[in-house]
């Protein structure tokens, strides 16, 4: 009986940290340049000499890699990433990577977020550009022009995110491994005038969460008639002593 009350109880606990994550990815569905959270599970087989008994393990998150849909803004100094790449801000964390690129500049020409954190180069220094030199034009490849020369160049990276990583903030990660700069990609690039839109699928993550819940509470219920079976065993042999 104990084995059984093992098995569910490690499945409830995988099942809750999946509910976890659908409930994160469904409340950033809206949430610009957000990449869902997946989980991978894998059954850990113990031997306890008799048989072999499967255990659910809390599972490995990873991030979806799919491209979110894309928006036109027509905005000057909103980008949008090609491929599978993040742009690199600085934050009170530190340099944390993000696929969303509303940025604005500053009154002293600092390129920034939303928030206010500076906008990285590829050699993790932060982009200034004047605002009064021209209009701002976008290569394919990341770099800022102004009348026809270049004047910076957005720092595009990828993440090796095996290792693990962090959220930081609704769209931004911060990788356990750091972060190297793009170079000669021909799938990664970056459009002016866009932004990536979460890739969320809200109706898919729904049906997943009202199943996960199920399945939950099926589980549940199935340890609580365990508990009950032990304890009317437990009854029945202390009484025929």
């Amino acid at each position: 009986m104990e084995t059984g009350l093992y098995v569910s109880l490690s499945s409830q606990i995988a099942l809750d940290r999946r509910l976890t994550t659908l409930a994160d990815n469904v409340a950033n569905a809206n949430t610009v340049g957000f990449r869902a959270t997946e989980i991978k599970f894998n059954d850990v087989v113990a031997d306890n000499g008799k048989a072999k008994i499967a255990f659910v393990d809390q599972g490995n998150e990873y991030l979806s890699t799919r491209n979110g849909g894309m928006t036109e803004t027509k905005g000057a100094l909103d980008f949008a990433i090609k491929g599978d790449a993040w742009f690199a801000v600085q934050t009170p964390l530190g340099q944390t990577l993000t696929r969303d690129g509303r940025f604005t500049l500053t009154e002293n020409g600092d390129l920034v977020t939303l928030n206010g954190y500076p906008v990285l180069d590829a050699g993790g220094a932060p982009i200034q550009i004047d605002g009064n030199a021209g209009p701002i034009k976008l290569s394919a490849d990341g770099q800022l022009n102004q009348n026809g020369q270049p004047v910076a160049a957005l720092g595009l990276f990828e993440a090796d995110l095996s290792a693990g990583f962090v959220r930081a903030g609704n769209s931004g990660i911060i990788p356990t491994l750091a972060p190297e700069p793009v170079v000669d990609r021909i799938d990664v690039g970056v459009a002016q005038g866009f932004i990536e839109e979460s890739n969320v699928n809200p109706i898919s993550e729904m049906t997943q969460l009202i199943t996960v819940t199920r399945a939950f509470e099926s589980i549940n219920s199935l340890l609580q008639q365990s508990e009950s079976s032990i304890d009317n065993a437990i009854k029945t042999l202390g009484g025929s002593r």
